[in-house]
């Protein structure tokens, strides 16, 4: 739903989201350093959440990665 901002499947996509777009930030700004730690921090949390998702319930995990385009 929209007030759902805190199950693992909602954290996942949204982190996904910003992540693509900072992914397209440093195609322009490919000297900006200190904006790369922030990406890699967002990609490690992504990871532990995708983790704990393939742990707790894995039907929700392998829908998950389709519908994001995650793993190919």
């Amino acid at each position: 739903s929209d007030l759902d901002t805190g199950s693992t499947e909602v954290q996942v996509a949204l982190l996904s989201f910003r992540i693509r777009d900072l992914t397209e930030h440093f195609k322009k700004h490919k000297k900006d350093v200190h904006g790369r730690r922030g990406l890699l921090q967002l990609v490690n949390r992504r990871k532990k959440l995708l983790t704990y998702l393939r742990r707790t319930k894995p039907e929700g995990y392998t829908k998950l990665i389709t519908d994001l385009d995650l793993r190919k």
